[in-house]
């Protein structure tokens, strides 16, 4: 039986590219619909840390902590906005191992490092070593500029954080998703420098040439719902 989870996301970096619409739509599935902004599609990478993951119910201290790093883009399934997932890289075999067993998740193993200075400056380096999967490397430093806001002040950065559902493409091809649960994103104007960044080879793109819009945020707690087949009630 699979469980609903609980967790913290912790020191994310929103970095978000438009794109043309046509070179997103290719890679989804049918039952999905790219979700654009401005005429924009949006491919969107995020590093964070996955913090206390635990089964629902239990207390946070029974929890791991796993830093990740993936890949989005912004869909519509049935008139329901949504996170579609490319991939997911993660820390932690057995995190991986379940989450591509039991919640169809496409997770892939890697080695990372994710620390926060005293300053405020978040640090974030990820090599993949899942065997068979493309090679994905990134690397970052990011810290909040300027003044918190909230996403419901910013139509576009409600557009690419507010969203209460995920779908991802099992290995058998079936569409699934999940529900998720938070308190809105508090959200920052970002600096950002990437070093290293090939996730968007690994996934089958070229290198978005458009200026990305960035965003920090210290975090929300997060619960989501089993993963269930499309056509599921």
């Amino acid at each position: 039986m699979v469980v609903a989870l609980a967790m913290d996301w912790q020191e994310l970096l929103f970095a978000n590219w438009p794109v043309d619409p046509d070179l997103v739509d290719a890679h989804l599935p049918d039952a999905l619909a790219v979700d654009t902004y401005d005429g924009s599609a949006w491919l969107s990478v995020v590093p964070f840390t996955n913090a206390a993951v635990r089964p629902r119910g239990l207390p946070t201290r029974l929890g791991v902590d796993l830093p990740e790093l993936n890949l989005r883009t912004y869909v519509t399934c049935e008139d329901t906005p949504s996170v579609y997932f490319f991939s997911l890289d993660a820390e932690g075999v057995l995190g991986v191992l379940g989450a591509r067993l039991f919640h169809h998740l496409p997770y892939y193993y890697a080695r990372m490092n994710h620390r926060r200075s005293e300053s405020g400056t978040s640090r974030f380096e990820s090599r993949r070593f899942h065997p068979g999967a493309r090679p994905v490397e990134f690397a970052a430093t990011y810290e909040p500029a300027g003044e918190r806001f909230d996403p419901e002040s910013d139509p576009l950065a409600t557009f690419l954080t507010e969203r209460y559902r995920f779908h991802t493409e099992a290995p058998d091809g079936t569409v699934r998703y999940s529900t998720v649960e938070h308190d809105p994103w508090p959200l920052y104007p970002a600096n950002v420098r990437i070093d290293e960044n090939t996730i968007f080879r690994a996934n089958g793109f070229a290198d978005p040439v458009r200026e990305p819009v960035h965003y920090y945020s210290p975090g929300v707690e997060i619960t989501t719902s089993p993963s269930k087949r499309l056509q599921e009630e």
